[in-house]
């Protein structure tokens, strides 16, 4: 028989966690027309091959001109701005569900990426972002004297 340690508040902490993100996420603030907007985040999955890791980031609706990629001390931050469009006069909205605003995904690298040749590409509202490996050599181990 195991014995589990019990910890009541452990999984009470993933609920807070989950609701305190997902309120401060889609915290009301107003573009610069004046309109409200929220930030988001769009959702990302995140794989690895033998020779690369992939993210796969779901945009729809913003155009390549509106992402921006940068690295900067080993973390890859994908962000841009996806812009309300216009509407008719005589156009009544009964609902609105997606978000506009702007946002931003930072994913820290490892050790083995090769920040130098990272490339993207953006197709059917999911931006692909290919980040090689480097080959870490190890050093051969060697005999050292003792004098």
């Amino acid at each position: 028989m195991r014995v589990i340690k019990w910890e009541p508040f452990r999984d009470m902490d993933d609920v807070f966690d989950r609701f305190f993100a997902d309120a401060f996420r889609r915290l009301p603030r107003r573009t610069a027309e004046g309109s409200p907007a929220l930030d988001w985040a769009p959702p990302a999955d995140v794989s690895e091959t033998v020779g690369e890791y992939l993210i796969k980031a779901e945009i729809p609706e913003v155009r390549k001109e509106d992402l921006s990629l940068t690295v900067q001390d080993g973390v890859l931050t994908l962000s841009g701005e996806r812009r309300q469009e216009k509407r008719d006069d005589g156009e009544r909205l009964h609902r609105v569900e997606r978000v506009f605003g702007s946002f931003a995904r930072r994913f820290a690298l490892p050790e083995d990426a090769d920040d130098q040749g990272i490339r993207a590409e953006s197709r059917d509202g999911v931006v692909t972002i290919h980040i090689p490996k480097h080959k870490v050599v190890q050093p051969e181990p060697r005999q050292i004297q003792v004098q």
